[in-house]
């Protein structure tokens, strides 16, 4: 590690325009030292020359790596093994930082020593548009600590924090998933009761695209939604670990989380994870209303199969969604 860098750490796969616009927004920082390590997770079009030719154009600064393509846990993964930073920043490499990202934060965490995660603003809109200055999420609030909040959504985006290599380390490395790994690492991060130093100021923008996204795309892959079911079993271990209890509200809402993506993994055929979620959710809930749906529900399962029970209740979810609009 080398005191006061900032390492950016961007995985990518085939987004070559995008990736050139990420990179420019981490060397435009008003911030320096920084090193960006540029994680090529296995591309096919010209995303790999257009790595390698910002690599070599700033070879002081920018590190290009490759890898068979993995995913994104293992990408930001091997950046992070990488990395020299005493501060680490990860970017999706369709977002963008703002020039005072990092001055505002390591400054924010150098005056706060009892912080190792330091959150500012985000915006969020479409790659094209014109960006206002509206805190996407709940990055306009000012919150001490990421449990139990993060138990009711993950409230900020990627390019929203910067880590300590420290909480980092502690944290330990990235699992090998497709989709809500970003959550899972934040929880885990969230259950070592971190202090969040705030930085009131826009340090970020979230872009949406029609482009290819792993988050967008879940309930139809049976692999993706194995991740899925995986990432919710260590957030809510990690919930547990950090002494969440179940009669909290945020705890009560991932109770409802676990049994909704229960009936999305028996839908797929998913029938082991969909019923180790169930379980889990069973375990979270202290509602007796609640409770007794569970049990009509268990029972409902076991007579006609989970599968066939999982579709039913999706297309229920699906008229109910209708209906309510």
């Amino acid at each position: 590690m080398t005191t006061s860098i900032v390492t950016t750490i961007i995985p990518v796969w085939n987004r070559a325009e995008l990736l050139i616009e990420a990179v420019n927004s981490v060397l435009s920082q008003t911030y320096r030292p920084i090193e960006i390590i540029i994680v090529d997770d296995g591309s096919t079009d010209e995303t790999t020359a257009v790595a390698k030719n910002l690599a070599a154009t700033h070879r002081d600064t920018i590190t290009y790596l490759r890898q068979e393509r993995a995913g994104p846990g293992v990408s930001r993964e091997l950046g992070r093994q990488t990395a020299k930073g005493e501060y680490i920043q990860y970017l999706d490499s369709d977002d963008l930082l703002l020039p005072n990202k990092f001055a505002g934060q390591v400054a924010g965490l150098k005056s706060n020593p009892e912080c190792t995660v330091s959150y500012g603003k985000t915006r969020y809109y479409r790659v094209g548009e014109q960006p206002t200055n509206v805190a996407h999420k709940r990055t306009g609030e000012r919150i001490d600590k990421m449990f139990p909040a993060f138990l009711q959504s993950r409230w900020w985006s990627t390019s929203t924090p910067l880590f300590t290599r420290n909480i980092c380390d502690r944290a330990g490395p990235w699992l090998p998933l497709n989709n809500e790994e970003d959550w899972e690492y934040d929880c885990r991060i969230a259950s070592m009761d971190v202090r969040l130093h705030y930085c009131d100021e826009f340090v970020s923008d979230t872009r949406d695209h029609d482009d290819h996204r792993l988050c967008k795309d879940f309930t139809s892959s049976p692999k993706v939604m194995e991740d899925r079911a995986l990432a919710h079993q260590r957030i809510y271990q990690h919930a547990v670990r950090a002494g969440i209890g179940r009669e909290t509200p945020e705890m009560r809402h991932f109770a409802r989380e676990l049994f909704f993506v229960s009936r999305q993994c028996a839908g797929v055929g998913l029938t082991a994870e969909a019923k180790i979620l169930f379980n889990l959710a069973w375990e979270a809930s202290e509602d007796q209303g609640r409770l007794a749906e569970f049990r009509i529900y268990r029972f409902l399962a076991d007579l006609v199969g989970w599968n066939r029970m999982g579709i039913v209740s999706e297309k229920l979810d699906q008229f109910r969604s209708i209906i309510s609009r």
